[in-house]
């Protein structure tokens, strides 16, 4: 079942890029995580980095990093969630006519049995997801380009 969250941010694309695409920093912008390590690699993908936080230990490994559509994707690999086969995609596009920056993140997977899959899908979009994006965006406030800067396109 997918998971989805989207929001404008006011920053350029390309800083909202620069900041996100590092696999490392997700205890620096996403509420309730009190670490995150990389168990193996350098951030690039094939990294796996372990993350702590209320609600518990994940283990997520990074899959594709691009820098010229600003996407990366990740799977879990271990999560207190009862979720298999996920798999999640951030995104950061240019807002053509403000300069600022739209972020979606998704997910897609299956619910283990018993679970409730549409309650699994809201925690996921709602608790972790638009906190996450929210949090992303006071990170980057104030931060919109000069109004005589060229709309980008």
């Amino acid at each position: 079942m997918p998971a989805y969250a989207s929001t404008v941010i006011d920053a350029s694309a390309d800083e909202v890029w620069t900041y996100l695409r590092d696999f490392g920093n997700l205890a620096e912008w996403l509420p309730g995580i009190s670490s995150c390590v990389f168990e193996e690699g350098e951030g690039g993908p094939g990294t796996v980095r372990r993350i702590e936080g209320a609600g518990g230990i994940f283990r997520e490994r990074l899959l594709t990093l691009d820098d010229d559509s600003r996407s990366a994707a990740y799977e879990i690999l271990e999560s207190p969630l009862p979720v298999r086969e996920y798999r999640a995609v951030y995104r950061v596009s240019p807002v053509t006519d403000t300069g600022r920056a739209f972020v979606e993140w998704s997910a897609v997977f299956e619910t283990d049995a018993g679970a409730d899959e549409a309650k699994v899908t809201r925690t996921v979009a709602r608790h972790i997801f638009a906190p996450g994006l929210a949090a992303l965006g006071e990170r980057h406030a104030g931060r919109l380009p000069s109004a005589d800067a060229e709309p980008v396109g």
